[in-house]
């Protein structure tokens, strides 16, 4: 089919929108009527010269009372779908009222196939069928999609044209409602150039056979036909036999109605079947292809999409098992669970897991991600993880950097990531970097927010120097570790003062929490809650159902908030007798050790604590541990040059002093010894040390943390491993600066405009 064929087929059907459906739909619904009847028109015709065949099939296994009838409909239809009812499109056109033509198109649109009834389902076309059948506008679409000055039958167009049609109306409808596009339609260029990453670093490689390509999150399917149609032409240009075998799942209805009716159209009733999808079928809760491995997977995920809902349907964040996500790696279970506000980097890790790990091609992918996928997440979290895992597995073979506003929806930065888990040798250990951003061709005129394309030329540039792999003022060159950092936890010691006055131990009253509310309950209920509390149980419990409904009048908007809606967590804890219980009795063995060790400062913690625990021991009083940690955290405070709080002691001999790690050579009661300070959270920092460090860990700290605070010491058992890479610091270009000429002229120049303007304004002023 020529150009000029196809642009008179899209243009009428584009104008059967505004014809037919102008005033009943707003035009962002126009897709939901105009692209079903396609489909449904050229399957109609593709159905017609087999019409009677599928009658007579249909007719003879009623007979014989065969229920599984599907495999040989199909067979005698010729397709990969069929239709059962007696009506054709054109029986439909002589109908002589609304109603019976409603009836009799619903009762055609019952005959198709189960296959094709999911993809009406999908595009909820009967739901727009009340709309047009009141509108008598239904037969009116009908006699548009048969107008002989379009054949859609095989005569007319064959499957591919008519596939080119169709993804061609799509284009145009995402188009004309941009606001939306992104999240299902990615522009043609940046699908080319996607394609082109995949597959020609192995074009060389390539042999005859059956390939398998997955998009999990296809949309309409524009990158599987793409990257088909690709692949296709490299094997023809190698004399090859290729076959390719579509995947996909998408969990948008329409679009996943689009992908599928597009594989039927052009003939492609296996493909068709291998597309997964509807508002049930995530790709995240749901895997459609468990266990299944592919050679090249190609997609451009949702990002910045919340996925907690998924998140809750997988069993939560801690509860989640899928092996897709939780992995084992370097020894360790390492969990892959993103943030539930952005899913994104899931999608990756979901084709990682789909690798084909026997093929000497093994796997390929490129995917398209938003910056926030090189940086997110700290050190052990979900996205760090992801960089890490793919990272360290020498997947990752590089990364470019599309241009600012190639997308409809969004001006954001792109990325593409590139990923194999068969690296020729000399990719070994490295992740290339590229700088695509600048390499683009401004459009006449913007669709949406892009306003700029990837011309033939520039996905030529970014193909070669991704192939030429050398470094260049766009190409960097970096080893897999450049990329990777330990997060150090810093310890400092804790130095307290302490000193059991009555004020401290008072605060202890309320240790369980919520201090202002147990101070006010306090204040209307005494000591009965702390010893009497059966007494006063449903008293309370009344007084916190009510809490908030006091005159609240005169005060603040802030105050007010606070006394109003309770908690239930909070009013079950101030319901507790025994955390009233609790904080009672540590008032009281506070007040029972002041009496004995009176109210004086100590200024060494650790003699205080030594004292407490000798008054205790001869009162015969056991305090669980947490109970006495809140006593002496309740009667201390920090001083910065107090002696430093022990919080164990080892005998020499037995752990070999390492201040780096915490252990410190220290004498204890004349003996010496190696002790461990308990470290001050207020004082707690992290660093970030390069995995390529010379000397690791030990030699940074000394470099940049020890010649300023001497006593710190690394917690080891806090360190992670995180990844993040960073665009900004590697291709940054310095812009120099201005010369004292080029300012004192701007100065100048300034200044005589405003002379100007102040000449302006006077002359304006002045008496005529």
């Amino acid at each position: 089919m020529d150009q000029a064929t196809h642009n008179k087929i899209v243009s009428f059907i584009w104008g059967i929108a505004d014809d037919v459906l102008r005033d009943l739909f707003k035009r962002g619904k126009y897709p939901d009527v105009i692209l079903p009847m396609c489909v449904l028109r050229r399957m109609d015709a593709v159905l017609e010269p087999t019409k009677q065949a599928v009658l007579d099939t249909k007719r003879m296994l009623d007979e014989a009372g065969i229920t599984e009838q599907r495999a040989a409909l199909a067979d005698a239809a010729g397709q990969a779908f069929y239709n059962t009812s007696r009506f054709t499109l054109r029986d439909l056109k002589s109908r002589a009222s609304q109603q019976q033509l409603l009836a009799d198109f619903e009762d055609y649109l019952n005959g198709f196939s189960p296959n094709v009834q999911d993809i009406l389902d999908n595009f909820k076309f009967r739901n727009q069928l009340p709309t047009l059948s009141k509108a008598d506008a239904l037969a009116t679409l009908i006699n548009k999609f048969l107008d002989p000055d379009i054949d859609l039958s095989p005569a007319g167009i064959d499957n591919h044209a008519m596939g080119t049609v169709f993804e061609e109306l799509v284009r145009r409808f995402n188009e004309d409602n941009n606001e939306e596009a992104g999240e299902h339609w990615t522009p043609r260029d940046a699908v080319r150039l996607v394609a082109n990453l995949v597959f020609l670093p192995v074009a060389d490689q390539l042999k005859s056979g059956t390939y398998l390509l997955y998009d999990d999150a296809c949309g309409t399917g524009g990158m599987l036909t793409v990257a088909e149609q690709t692949l296709a032409a490299l094997g023809t240009q190698r004399g090859l036999q290729i076959d390719s075998r579509l995947y996909g799942q998408e969990i948008n209805p329409e679009t996943y109605a689009i992908c599928k009716a597009d594989m039927l159209i052009k003939g492609e009733g296996e493909n068709a079947d291998h597309i997964v999808g509807g508002a049930e079928w995530s790709t995240l809760a749901h895997d459609a292809f468990p266990g299944q491995e592919f050679d090249f997977m190609v997609a451009n995920p949702p990002y910045g999409k919340s996925w907690k809902k998924d998140l809750e349907a997988m069993g939560g964040k801690d509860g989640m098992r899928d092996p897709r996500f939780k992995v084992m790696h370097a020894g360790e279970e390492l969990s892959l669970v993103t943030r539930s506000s952005d899913g994104q980097m899931l999608f990756l890790v979901n084709m990682a897991s789909k690798m084909n790990h026997s093929s000497a091609l093994g796997s390929r992918i490129a995917e398209v991600h938003n910056g926030s996928s090189l940086f997110t997440g700290d050190a052990g979290q979900g996205e760090s993880n992801i960089r890490r895992w793919l990272i360290e597995n020498d997947w990752v073979e590089a990364i470019v950097a599309l241009p600012l506003n190639l997308f409809y929806n969004t001006g954001i930065a792109t990325y593409v990531w590139v990923l194999s888990n068969r690296k020729p040798a000399h990719r070994k250990g490295h992740v290339q970097l590229i700088d695509a951003s600048q390499w683009f061709k401004p459009l006449r005129k913007n669709l949406g927010k892009k306003n700029c394309e990837l011309g033939p030329d520039d996905i030529d540039r970014i193909c070669r120097a991704f192939l030429d792999f050398k470094e260049t003022a766009e190409s960097k060159i970096f080893p897999n570790a450049a990329f990777g950092y330990w997060k150090v936890t810093v310890e400092r010691p804790l130095r307290l003062h302490s000193q059991l006055t009555l004020k401290a131990i008072e605060t202890l009253r309320f240790a369980s929490g919520d201090e202002e509310l147990r101070a006010a309950l306090y204040e209307e209920y005494g000591d009965d809650l702390f010893s009497n509390f059966d007494r006063i149980a449903a008293a309370l419990e009344r007084r916190l159902a009510e809490w908030g409904g006091d005159d609240d009048e005169g005060e603040d908007e802030e105050a007010s908030a606070t006394k109003k809606g309770l908690p239930e967590k909070k009013r079950k804890k101030l319901l507790d007798a025994k955390t009233w219980e609790r904080d009672g009795r540590l008032v009281e063995v506070a007040t029972a050790l002041r009496e004995t060790l009176g109210g004086e400062l100590f200024e060494d913690h650790n003699l205080f604590r030594d004292r407490v625990d000798d008054t205790l021991k001869a009162a015969c009083t056991k305090l669980p541990a947490a109970e006495l940690k809140l006593i002496l955290r309740a009667v201390s405070w920090r001083v910065e040059d107090a002696p430093r709080v022990i919080a164990k002691v080892h005998k020499a001999g037995k752990v070999r002093a390492d201040p780096m790690r915490g252990l410190f050579d220290a004498e204890v009661a004349g003996n010496a010894c190696v002790v461990e300070y308990e470290p001050d959270s207020d004082l707690r920092d992290t660093e970030q040390v390069p995995l390529l460090e010379e000397g690791g860990i030990d030699a940074f700290i000394r470099r940049e943390v020890l010649p300023y605070t001497p006593d710190a010491w690394v917690n080891d058992s806090a360190t992670k491993i995180g990844y993040e890479i960073s665009f900004t610091r590697h291709f940054y270009k310095p812009q120099p600066l201005r010369t004292l000429a080029e300012i004192a002229a701007d100065i100048v120049a300034a200044e005589k405009e405003a002379e100007g303007l102040l000449d302006g304004l006077l002359m304006a002023g002045a008496p005529s």
